[in-house]
């Protein structure tokens, strides 16, 4: 009982975390390119895993890993922070908040098309129902943003925003692969390689990090968006006895982040908004739950 209290604990940190971040995108876009977000983003994560290995007495694994395992996660690092992480941050520049975040947040569903086209794990039909809501709620949100309330929305942003749907995706498929690397290893080598792209990168993209303001905001991206959640929900998942009461409590997250928005960014959100985000978690609920109820 104790271990499952710890569980919720960390859950929430996580989900709490998480809520914050699609607000900070936004702030820090204000002093900083998308791409020296994620800079500083990326090595202040890197900070994060670099410490929680050190807490954690597992830098001696690192080194029994073979060439080939860090060869992998040299791949993974290129995908995720840096293809996964740019795509989203510029989705974010070119979108307001509460449009980019729901559309990211269909990734689960994509993951569904990705398997089956790539792993060759068919889809069950049942599962199509939850597929068409979240899809549904993505055009809803996509559509109904820019054309109910007259909006102008960025068509490259929201094909921006859809591919960090399925950048995400790949990575989980990815990475799921690296079962037999402690997951701790897997963030901090992927991070690892992905900063160090990143700064071979930086003078070819003029990357200017002089704010302080983009510093500090960007840095607690990376601290709250890509470092302590990511530790706290793993840590949630190990300790807890009841993972989908862990899994349901996330889908408390993009809620929060709209409330956040609102505030702290001043967007109004729309009715379509809502309607968008509830369509698209209802989506994924449905395939992760119900449709398990329906094809018993």
């Amino acid at each position: 009982m104790k271990e499952n209290n710890k569980a919720i604990l960390y859950t929430i940190i996580a989900v709490l975390s998480w809520s914050t971040v699609a607000t900070a995108f936004k702030i820090t876009l204000r002093h900083f390119t998308y791409f020296e977000m994620l800079l500083v983003a990326s090595i202040s994560a890197l900070i994060v895993f670099t410490i929680n290995l050190t807490v954690q007495k597992k830098w001696k694994e690192t080194k029994k890993m073979s060439a080939g395992q860090w060869r992998r996660l040299a791949f993974v690092g290129a995908l995720n922070p840096v293809a996964y992480y740019l795509v989203l941050f510029k989705s974010y520049d070119l979108l307001p908040a509460q449009v980019a975040q729901p559309i990211n947040y269909s990734w689960p569903i994509v993951l569904l098309i990705l398997l089956a086209l790539f792993a060759h794990q068919p889809i069950p039909k049942i599962k199509y129902i939850g597929m068409f809501c979240s899809l549904g709620g993505v055009a809803l949100i996509s559509l109904g943003t820019g054309g109910i309330n007259d909006q102008h929305l960025s068509v490259s942003g929201l094909l921006l925003a859809f591919l960090s749907a399925f950048l995400w995706g790949g990575y989980w498929m990815l990475n799921n692969r690296n079962r037999e690397i402690d997951s701790s290893i897997t963030l901090f080598a992927s991070f690892l390689f992905g900063s160090i792209y990143l700064i071979i990168a930086a003078p070819w993209m003029h990357a200017n990090l002089v704010s302080l303001p983009g510093v500090l905001s960007a840095a607690y991206v990376g601290v709250f968006e890509m470092g302590i959640p990511f530790i706290c929900f793993g840590l949630a998942i190990r300790k807890t006895n009841n993972p989908a009461l862990v899994n349901q409590l996330c889908y408390l997250s993009p809620f929060l982040s709209l409330f956040l928005i609102s505030t702290v960014l001043g967007e109004r959100i729309f009715f379509t908004t809502y309607c968008g985000l509830f369509l698209i978690v209802f989506g994924i609920a449905f395939n992760e739950y119900l449709a398990k109820v329906f094809r018993r």
